[in-house]
């Protein structure tokens, strides 16, 4: 029976980096990682490098795509942005051979079929992706600002989801942003409270949906008790798994 393994190398405001592979190859979705980290989260978790044949690129903010040029380089596998994320990037970590893709346009690597979607974030050109495989169908979905009708609909088809669940609202508003900073954590082209992320679960979950990974959590304005208290009613009817801002997940089998 095909089967997708998924986990979170990395989520957070120091590095993301998702896998999802099944008994051959593999993607990753963000480089936020450096190739030695990669590489030992990767061995942590007793994946061979060897399967991973692509990275995709959501925007060009730096704990998304810092790793992206020598990643590339070093396993010799593409890199898939847009052609607008490219020229928003640090040229030190651009990509030596990109491959473009466009938003809301599905495009094939190896057994896996990639829907990039745009959505509301401070970016050139934002994307998240739904990655289908076998008739299994896995979201990668942070750095939303709110949850528009191509989130909601994206959304409502996955069997599992990485889920940005970002910050507890009274946390950002009483910590120490400034203000200007705080006004953009919250807006709708910045991210998602635990509260939001949890409302864009009950509200449009599909049928088939049974795993969320709280992933993106900030740092400063949540922490895993606050997030994970927010889903917890849920946890009944889904399994919520946290990501670590300093560690991997284990492998979960979709």
């Amino acid at each position: 029976m095909s089967k997708i393994e998924i986990c979170a190398l990395a989520s957070g405001s120091n590095g993301n980096c998702y896998y999802i592979g099944n008994d051959k190859e593999a993607l990753l979705v963000d480089a936020g990682l450096s190739a030695r980290q990669l590489q030992m989260r990767l061995a942590e978790r007793q994946i061979d490098q060897r399967k991973i044949k692509a990275v995709l690129i959501t925007h060009e903010h730096s704990d998304h795509c810092r790793g992206a040029r020598v990643l590339g380089k070093r396993f010799q596998i593409p890199v898939y942005l847009t052609k607008k994320t490219f020229l928003a990037m640090r040229k030190a970590v651009q990509p030596e051979t990109p491959r473009w893709f466009e938003p809301n346009q599905d495009f094939q690597v190896g057994e896996f079929l990639v829907t990039p979607f745009a959505k509301q974030h401070d970016a050139a050109d934002a994307c998240s992706f739904r990655i289908s495989y076998a008739g299994k169908h896995v979201g990668v979905m942070t750095d939303i600002g709110e949850a528009c009708d191509r989130v909601k609909e994206q959304f409502s088809q996955c069997h599992a989801v990485f889920l940005e669940s970002n910050y507890d609202h009274d946390m950002l508003m009483n910590g120490p942003y400034p203000y200007y900073l705080k006004q953009r954590v919250s807006s709708s082209r910045g991210h998602l409270s635990n509260e939001q992320a949890c409302d864009l679960l009950q509200d449009h979950a599909g049928a088939e949906l049974h795993t969320i990974f709280l992933s993106h959590l900030s740092g400063e304005n949540n922490t895993p008790e606050k997030a994970y208290a927010v889903f917890e009613p849920l946890s009944t009817t889904y399994r919520i798994e946290l990501t670590s801002r300093h560690g991997s997940t284990e492998l979960v089998e979709i």
